[in-house]
C-alpha cells in the first residue's frame, strides 16, 4: 500500500522538505512515521469552537502515543448564532464548502496518511465529514461537545430562549430587565448550542454513520470525558490506518439510512437533510428526498429535546446519550446492525460493548411504544409551490395543516421588520424568497424572524415558507429549502400578496392555489433578479451551487 507521506519526506530529493519539518522540531524518528493530520475549526468567533485548539492537543497526544506523527492545522468556522439575522448569515452555509475544500487542500498538499477532524459549530461538522468522504483516507470525526444549559429562575436556558425573548420584548410581553437576564445567563460555557439544534444533531448523526467513536456525541464540551474522547479518537485514527478502514467503507447507503433514522428519532434539525445529501454526494452514495421520507415514516420520535421539547443535550447525555437511542432503535430492528464502523466493528458489536446507566427517566427518551410522535419529524413536502421539495420539522408542532394568505418579502430583513412592527397577523403565510443557495446566496437561516414570531405567540398561528433555511433552534410551522428557489424562477418567485397557500404535512403537500394558466402568465412576466454579489467568495459560490434538493453542493463547471 502506498504511504502518501513518503512522497514528502523520503529520498535525497526531499532533504529540503525534511529541513522544514526539522525547523518545527521534528526528528528523523518522527519523520520515519506516518503522518496523521489533526484538523480543528477552533477560533474566537464562537463559544462552540473556542476550546477546540485545546482539544486538538489531546488528539495529537493520542496519535503520538499510538506511534504516529500528528500534524495540527485549523480551518474556518462561522458562528451561526452571531451571524444570524443580518448579512453575515449568507456566509454560513458557504463556510461548509470552504471548510471541506480547505481540509482537502491541506491534506493533499502535505500528503497526510490519515485525518482526525474536530468540529463544533453547525457547518464545521458536515464540512469536516464531507472532506473525509472526499479524501477517503483513514479518518475519524469527533465533536467538540455541547454547551451546558444556562440556569435562571429554575429554568434551563439556551440561545433559542434569547432569540424568542427578543420577540416577546418587541410584543410588550417582556421587560428590558428580563430580556437582559436571559441574555446574561443563557450561554454559560464553551460548547455548541445546547438543544437538539444543528450541531448536536450532526454530532448524533456522526455516531449513527459510524464515522465517530460510540458515545462521542453527548459529553459536554467542558466535561473531562470530552478530553478523553478526543484522545481516544487520535488513537482510533491510528488503528483505522493500520486496519486500512476508509470513510467510504463506512459511509454506505445503509449507514445513511441509519443516520436518517437517528435524525427522526431525536427530532433533529432540518439542516441535517441538507448536510446528509452533501456528505452522501462526497461518499458517492445516491441519496434522495424519497429515502428520507421512506425512513421517516417508520421511525418514532422519542427524544423530548429542545427546540420543540423540554430537555437539552446534557440531559440526554445523563441517561445514556446517543448509544441509548441507537440501542433502542436496534432492539426494534430499525437500524442496520451489521454496518462497519470506524472501530473496525459493526454497529451492533459497538453497542454491545457499551454499558448504559440504569434507567432513570423516561421523560427525556420515551419508550418506542409510547413515542412523542408515531413517525419522524423531518418531513419533506412537495407541491405546486415547491415542485422539487421543501422541508419542515414537526417536533413540538401540534398542527399538521395550515391554509392562509401570503405576505411576500424578497429579503429576510423586510420580513423581520414587519414582524417587529406587528404587521404579521394570525392566518398569514409569510413568504421569504430570494434567500436560496444562489439567490441569497447561501440560504440564510431565519431564526431571528421565526423566534420573533414564536415570542409573539404566533408560532402555530402563522406559517412561514422560504427558499432559505431555518436554524436547528427554530420551532413552529416553518417550511424551508423550497426548490426550485426564486432566483432561478421557481414558483415561490411567482407568489403574490393575498394568494392562498395550503400546507398539509400528513399528505406531504405544499400548494399555491392558483390556476395553471395564471401560473404560466406570471412566469412570462417574471424577470430575474441581479445577483447580490458579483465578485468574491459569495459570487463564486452562487455561480457553482446547485439546488437545496440535492444538498446545495457546489459542482465544477467545465
Amino acid at each position: 500500500m502506498e504511504i502518501s507521506s513518503r512522497n514528502v519526506v523520503s529520498g535525497t530529493a526531499r532533504a529540503p522538505h525534511r529541513a522544514m519539518y526539522k525547523a518545527m522540531g521534528l526528528t528523523d524518528d518522527d519523520l520515519a512515521k506516518q503522518f496523521i493530520g489533526v484538523c480543528h475549526t477552533g477560533n474566537e468567533a464562537t463559544p462552540c469552537n473556542i476550546h477546540l485548539p485545546r482539544l486538538a492537543i489531546k488528539a495529537k497526544q493520542g496519535v503520538s502515543d499510538a506511534g504516529y506523527t500528528p500534524r495540527e492545522f485549523s480551518t474556518i468556522a462561522v458562528s451561526d448564532g452571531i451571524a444570524m439575522g443580518h448579512e453575515g448569515m449568507k456566509s454560513s452555509l458557504i463556510s461548509r464548502e470552504v471548510i471541506a475544500d480547505s481540509i482537502e487542500l491541506m491534506v493533499r498538499a502535505h500528503q497526510y496518511d490519515g485525518l482526525v477532524g474536530i468540529a463544533g459549530c453547525d457547518k464545521s461538522l458536515p464540512g469536516t465529514m464531507m472532506a473525509m468522504a472526499r479524501l477517503n483516507l483513514p479518518s475519524v470525526f469527533v465533536y467538540g461537545g455541547t454547551i451546558m444549559p444556562g440556569q435562571f429562575n429554575g429554568k434551563q436556558l439556551t440561545v433559542q430562549d434569547v432569540y424568542e425573548a427578543v420577540g416577546a420584548y418587541d410584543a410588550g410581553q417582556l421587560t428590558l430587565e428580563a430580556l437582559k437576564n436571559i441574555e446574561n445567563y443563557a450561554c454559560p460555557t464553551a460548547g455548541s448550542c445546547g438543544g437538539m439544534f444543528t450541531a448536536n444533531t450532526m454530532a448524533s448523526i456522526s455516531e449513527a454513520l459510524g464515522i465517530a467513536l460510540p458515545g462521542s456525541a453527548s459529553p459536554p464540551a467542558e466535561d473531562e470525558r470530552r478530553e478523553k474522547m478526543v484522545y481516544d479518537t487520535g488513537v482510533a485514527c491510528a488503528k483505522a490506518l493500520e486496519m486500512g478502514i476508509k470513510p467510504r467503507d463506512i459511509l454506505t447507503f445503509e449507514a445513511f439510512e441509519n443516520a436518517i433514522t437517528i435524525l427522526n428519532a431525536i427530532g433533529g434539525s432540518t439542516n441535517a437533510i441538507l448536510h446528509l445529501l452533501a456528505i452522501s454526494h462526497e461518499a458517492k452514495v445516491k441519496l434522495t428526498y424519497d429515502d428520507f421520507e421512506r425512513v421517516r415514516r417508520k421511525v418514532p420520535h422519542v427524544a423530548d429535546l429542545k427546540p420543540g421539547g423540554m430537555y437539552v443535550m446534557n440531559d440526554l447525555d445523563k441517561v445514556g446519550g446517543v448509544p441509548l437511542m441507537l440501542k433502542k432503535l436496534l432492539d426494534r430492528k430499525l437500524l442496520h446492525e451489521d454496518v462497519l464502523t470506524i472501530t473496525g466493528k459493526t454497529m451492533k458489536q459497538n453497542l454491545d460493548l457499551i454499558k448504559l446507566p440504569p434507567p432513570s427517566n423516561d421523560d427525556i427518551v420515551k419508550p418506542l411504544d409510547k413515542p412523542l410522535y408515531k413517525s419522524g419529524t423531518a418531513v419533506v413536502l412537495k407541491g405546486s409551490l415547491a415542485p422539487d421539495g421543501a422541508v419542515v420539522k414537526m417536533s413540538g408542532v401540534k398542527i399538521t395543516k395550515f391554509s392562509g394568505k401570503a405576505k411576500c418579502f424578497d429579503r429576510e430583513e423586510f420580513a423581520f421588520d414587519a414582524v417587529s412592527q406587528g404587521k404579521i397577523k394570525e392566518g398569514d403565510v409569510v413568504i421569504i424568497r430570494y434567500e436560496g443557495p444562489k439567490g441569497g446566496p447561501g440560504m440564510r437561516e431565519m431564526l431571528a424572524t421565526t423566534a420573533a414570531l414564536v415570542g409573539q405567540g404566533l408560532g402555530e398561528k402563522v406559517a412561514m415558507v422560504t427558499d432559505g433555511r431555518f436554524s436547528g433552534a427554530t420551532r413552529g410551522f416553518m417550511i424551508g429549502h423550497v426548490a426550485p428557489e426564486a432566483f432561478v424562477g421557481g414558483n415561490i418567485a411567482l407568489v403574490k400578496d393575498g394568494d392562498q397557500i395550503v400546507i398539509d404535512t400528513e399528505t406531504n403537500k405544499i400548494d399555491l392555489m392558483i390556476s395553471p394558466d395564471e401560473m404560466e402568465n406570471r412566469r412570462k412576466q417574471w424577470k430575474p433578479h441581479k445577483p447580490n454579489y458579483e465578485s468574491g467568495a459569495l459570487a463564486k459560490y452562487a455561480s457553482l451551487v446547485g439546488s437545496a434538493a440535492q444538498g446545495a453542493i457546489t459542482s465544477p463547471v467545465w
